[in-house]
Formats: C-alpha cells, sequence, structure tokens
C-alpha cells in the first residue's frame, strides 16, 4: 500500500498543481492530514485524489510518497479501480468522504452569504 504524486504540470493561476492519490482511501486522508491538506479539496470526480501545489508534494514526498509519471499514475489507477468494484469498505469510504466535503463545501457557502 503507498501514496502516490505525479510531475506538477497543471497550472492554476500562479501555482502548478499535481495528482496525490493511493491505493485506499484511508491512506489518502492521512497523507492529507499528516501534510497539511485540508479535506475540503479531496477530488473524486474522476478517481479519488488530491490536486497539491508543489511545496504539500515536496512535503508528500519527504512524507514517503512514491513520484510516478503519467503512466504509472495510469496504473495506479486501474488498480485502485478494481479494488473499489471488489471492495464495498473501500466504496464506503470513498462515499464518506464524498459527503464529508460536499457537506463541507455547504458549510462554507452558508458562511460566505452571511458575511
Amino acid at each position: 500500500m503507498a501514496v502516490y504524486v505525479d510531475a506538477p504540470r497543471h497550472r492554476v493561476g500562479r501555482m502548478v498543481m499535481c495528482h496525490m492519490l493511493a491505493d485506499s482511501m484511508e491512506e489518502l486522508l492521512a497523507m492529507a492530514d499528516r501534510i497539511g491538506v485540508a479535506r475540503k479539496w479531496f477530488q473524486h470526480a474522476s478517481h479519488p485524489h488530491f490536486d497539491i501545489c508543489k511545496a504539500m508534494r515536496a512535503k508528500a514526498v519527504t512524507a514517503g510518497a512514491i513520484e510516478v509519471d503519467r503512466r504509472q499514475l495510469v496504473d495506479v489507477m486501474k488498480r485502485y479501480r478494481s479494488k473499489w468494484f471488489a471492495d464495498l469498505n473501500e466504496r464506503a469510504a470513498v462515499e464518506a468522504a464524498k459527503a464529508a466535503c460536499a457537506s463541507r463545501t455547504r458549510s462554507r457557502t452558508k458562511e460566505i452569504r452571511h458575511d
């Protein structure tokens, strides 16, 4: 089991972002907590992951994340997808993370509207 980061290549404003994903939701969330990435930034549209900046990527690598290229990243995603279909607990973990992320987003939207 491991956490993976690809090469930073996606520009968002002045930042260059990369992806952080893992063999399990438990590992992904634990790494996010360890390096200080807020769980509200959890992404689940195509595959459970976090988009992280170069500084957070460096922290993740220091904390044990494995650097992968684009092809290796696709292999990791394929393995995870197979696990997700076979493991009900993993599906439940993804759904719980999605729900928590949506809940935090709704709460933040209410805070902004009341300011």
